[in-house]
């Protein structure tokens, strides 16, 4: 009888659903010199849990230091190549508003200097339009002088 209820215990232990004090007379019967010949291969194991569990490593654990990461230059210079690329189209862009605008101002003075001697044209034109004017006014004159000097003549010569 005790011997089933043994393999009974075995089973359950084997499935891991039994309990300490379960496992407790496990351990004492593999212990014993009265195991079964069909069970003398798990008293092999109980003993052997129970050496290892008195063994105690004595010896002192090297622990290897902290490896310090290398930085990755790789992607370092794979970043300042980009920013690299980017102050360059930056730089490209700005550079090109710049001289649009230095065109810019120089065709505005351009045109001013084109207004201011327009306007120096259009002063001299004046004066000629005056003096032309004046000229008309002076002929129309003397046209009336020549006029009232021919009837005099008419007249003295009649």
């Amino acid at each position: 009888m005790e011997l089933a209820s043994i393999e009974k215990l075995l089973d359950k232990y084997l499935n891991a659903e039994t309990t300490l004090q379960e496992e407790k007379v496990l351990q004492k019967y593999f212990r014993s010199n009265n195991v079964a010949p069909h069970l003398h291969e798990y008293s092999v194991m109980f003993n052997y849990f129970k050496e290892s569990k008195d063994e105690v490593f004595t010896k002192t654990i090297q622990l290897k230091p902290e490896i310090k990461r290398k930085k990755n230059w790789k992607w370092l210079s794979v970043a300042a190549s980009v920013v690299l690329l980017i102050s360059i189209y930056t730089g490209k862009q700005k550079y090109d508003e710049h001289i649009q605008r230095k065109q810019f101002a120089q065709i505005k003075e351009a045109l001013q200097m084109v207004s201011i001697n327009l306007n120096k044209g259009n002063e001299a034109l004046y004066a000629v339009s005056s003096n032309i004017n004046k000229g008309k006014n002076a002929i129309g004159q003397l046209s009336t002088y020549e006029n009232t000097v021919n009837k005099v003549i008419k007249t003295v010569n009649n």
